[in-house]
């Protein structure tokens, strides 16, 4: 005990840097809900590697100033009314829009649709963008 008493700075230390190791897996875990983001590499990866399906919830303005190619524009506001998302609920979407904040609230509401495998791109059209991926403009 008194060696306890003596050295409690190292076991602090020990304590706060083994939270700090756990921290990013157990954060990664609360993550995967509702709320779940993939980076862009993930994300091409998703498209060609399981024929994922982009999903840009941005409104028509947004969309058709610069959006990732081939993605399918569905606006966040209809987003549940929507014919244009796939009719096979277990291919994988990857839901965009111009920062990634709407995306996350779309995923919840695909999740809700049925739509298990759907994935907010983490910072958006701007990420999209910065990965020098390629965008498209409509008239």
């Amino acid at each position: 005990m008194k060696f306890f008493i003596d050295n409690w700075f190292l076991f602090l230390a020990a304590a706060v840097s083994g939270g700090l190791l756990v921290w990013p897996m157990w954060g990664k875990g609360l993550g995967s809900g509702a709320g779940a983001k993939v980076s862009t590499t993930d994300a091409v990866q998703l498209i060609n590697r399981e024929k994922a399906v982009l999903i840009d919830v941005s409104e028509p303005a947004e969309y058709a100033a610069g959006h990732p190619a081939g993605s399918k524009s569905v606006p966040l506001g209809g987003l549940e009314a929507s014919t244009a998302l796939p009719k096979n609920k277990a291919l994988p979407l990857v839901v965009v829009c111009p920062t990634g904040t709407r995306a996350g609230r779309a995923v919840a509401t695909l999740k809700k649709l049925g739509f298990e495998n759907a994935r907010a791109l983490a910072g958006g059209t701007a990420a999209w963008r910065e990965a020098n991926l390629p965008i498209e403009k409509t008239a």
